[in-house]
């Protein structure tokens, strides 16, 4: 695993800029944790004309709050809004799909202004990533924002590297990206790069 340091704020823009090279007019691409939005969007944006993004949350006020979004950019007709767990992705996604998602995102931990209570949870995080690595294409690509910070965060964290540790290196790049805020509650950025067949 290569690391390297980047600012804190930047790490949601770093893995925008690594999705990014994967993406164009056509492409498939998913985001696992929707939240507000704000990556379904990016993803969408990416992807239009012909493109497709499918979006995840188990919480009726970010598939709300995402659809909207969405509405008001006119990218409604890129995106299919699931409420599910992501660790049953798999099971929303076309069998013409596997094989074929360009890039897949993970912003883990809670909806920004909701129930702070209501996180991902490591063993339904550890089920979706492995669902993921089963359809991704070749040079395909996942990012994961984990935070620690917050109550279970670094127990889910320290789960998904342990994870990352273990993906075949002959498959997959594994690059990790920390917080020059160097804190044990500063986020990470992980980033599997699927190799070409």
């Amino acid at each position: 695993m290569t690391t390297a340091v980047t600012p804190h704020n930047n790490l949601v823009n770093l893995a925008h800029q690594k999705i990014a090279a994967r993406l164009s007019n056509g492409s498939i691409a998913i985001d696992a944790t929707i939240g507000n939005g704000h990556d379904t969007l990016w993803l969408a944006e990416h992807v239009t004309p012909q493109g497709l993004v499918y979006g995840f949350d188990i919480q009726v006020a970010a598939l709300t709050a995402t659809r909207h979004r969405l509405q008001n950019a006119d990218l409604l007709k890129n995106i299919r809004l699931i409420q599910a767990n992501h660790a049953e992705l798999i099971q929303h996604i076309p069998l013409e799909h596997h094989g074929h998602i360009a890039a897949c995102m993970f912003n883990l931990g809670y909806l920004p202004g909701a129930d702070k209570n209501i996180v991902t949870q490591t063993d339904s995080t550890i089920s979706a990533l492995n669902a993921v690595l089963a359809i991704l294409s070749p040079a395909g690509l996942i990012s994961i924002l984990a935070y620690p910070g917050h109550s279970g965060g670094d127990i889910e964290t320290q789960a998904v590297n342990d994870w990352s540790a273990q993906l075949d290196r002959n498959e997959f790049t594994v690059s990790e990206y920390l917080s020059t805020y160097q804190k044990p509650s500063a986020p990470k950025l992980l980033i599997i790069e699927k190799k070409s067949a």
